[in-house]
């Protein structure tokens, strides 16, 4: 007999990543500590590891939706995770599968580069994400680099980033961890013109899934029910703390140990 509540379940739509540090697996492990559960809908393959990624391929529309919608009808879905897309036609599908579940919270990891510097994706994908697919988040999580090709801002600050992509998004966290300051900065900026900055010591080295880690971590807390500041500061504590216990799993950037909370205080 099952004698345990039920997690909230959070819908993942991101890519496979055969080395294990990004993509769904990231995703699963990240939620899983959270104490949710992940349903992961597998967008595109890729062929990448902890050096850099060399190709990838996307999923037709048709196993996208049929994934996701097997979930849809089946679980109460408490809150959704984009990763990487890869094209235009697949940002379509998304906005499509979305914009019939208006209610649920959706962050978006506008996932364009690998941390070793390959493209996920052409660049009309950023375009076709800010245009169409961040007016349906409920806040998108990209790094600096990520944000200047979603603004259009080959140099642009953050805040200028910001103030380019918040009329397409409610809230809007840019990641400082591509920076070489002692200290990173991680931004929040919302619509309403509120702003609020969380610092935390830079760790050495480079890691590959930091940014899946911190957006699925950001959405289980909100599946939980956490106000979207707080959960913000759990996630963000949560992804330091798996960096800063990472593992060398080859020969490129350290693996976030994703272990649940009790494990990595």
């Amino acid at each position: 007999m099952n004698i345990y509540s039920s997690r909230p379940v959070v819908l993942c739509l991101s890519g496979h990543d055969p080395s294990g540090g990004a993509g769904l697996q990231a995703d699963i492990e990240a939620l899983l500590a959270q104490g949710c559960h992940a349903a992961p809908t597998v967008t595109a393959l890729t062929v990448q590891n902890t050096v850099n990624v060399s190709d990838f391929r996307v999923l037709d529309r048709e196993w996208i939706l049929a994934q996701a919608n097997a979930v849809l009808s089946d679980s109460p879905v408490a809150a959704v995770k984009l990763g990487m897309l890869g094209s235009v036609d697949m940002v379509a599908t998304v906005v499509e599968l979305l914009s019939a579940h208006p209610h649920l919270p959706m962050v978006c990891d506008p996932v364009l580069r690998a941390g070793g510097g390959g493209s996920l994706g052409k660049d009309e994908v950023g375009y076709a994400m800010r245009e169409r697919l961040l007016p349906l988040a409920t806040i998108a999580t990209p790094n600096l680099p990520e944000a200047r090709i979603l603004a259009d801002l080959p140099e642009g600050s953050a805040d200028e980033c910001a103030q380019k992509l918040l009329p397409f998004c409610k809230h809007l966290l840019i990641t400082g961890g591509h920076g070489d300051e002692h200290e990173v900065h991680n931004r929040l900026y919302s619509r309403d013109g509120s702003r609020r900055t969380f610092t935390c010591q830079r760790l050495p080295g480079s890691y590959h899934g930091s940014g899946c880690t911190l957006a699925s971590a950001l959405a289980g807390r909100l599946a939980l029910g956490e106000g979207l500041e707080s959960a913000v500061q759990s996630a963000l504590d949560y992804t330091w703390r798996t960096l800063r216990d990472a593992e060398q799993l080859g020969h490129g950037q350290f693996v976030p140990r994703r272990l649940p909370l009790d494990f990595c205080s």
